[in-house]
C-alpha cells in the first residue's frame, strides 16, 4: 500500500473536507481518505501512486490548490498476539 499525504491550501471547514474527500474518491482509485482543514492535510491510502499532477488539476478545478505531494509506503498496523 502507498501513504500520500498532500498539504492543501483553501480548506477551511469540515465542508471543505468532505468535498476534497469526495473529489478525490470519485477521481482516483483509493482504499481511504481523511483530510483535516484544521491542518491543510489530506491523507490517501491506495494501492497504487497518486498522480500528483492529475491531483493538482482536479484541486484547482473545485477551488484548492496543491501546495506538496509526499508518498511512501504504507505499512498496516497488525495485532501481535503473545502467549499462544
Amino acid at each position: 500500500m502507498i501513504k500520500t499525504v498532500l498539504n492543501i491550501d483553501g480548506m477551511k471547514c469540515e465542508h471543505c473536507e468532505v468535498r476534497v474527500n469526495q473529489m478525490i474518491q470519485v477521481n482516483f482509485d483509493v482504499k481511504k481518505v481523511t483530510s483535516s482543514a484544521a491542518t491543510g492535510e489530506t491523507i490517501i491510502i491506495s494501492e497504487k501512486e497518486i498522480d500528483a499532477e492529475f491531483m493538482k488539476r482536479v484541486l484547482k478545478a473545485v477551488g484548492y490548490e496543491l501546495k506538496s505531494s509526499d508518498s511512501g509506503l504504507h505499512e498496516k498496523a497488525g495485532i501481535l498476539l503473545f502467549g499462544m
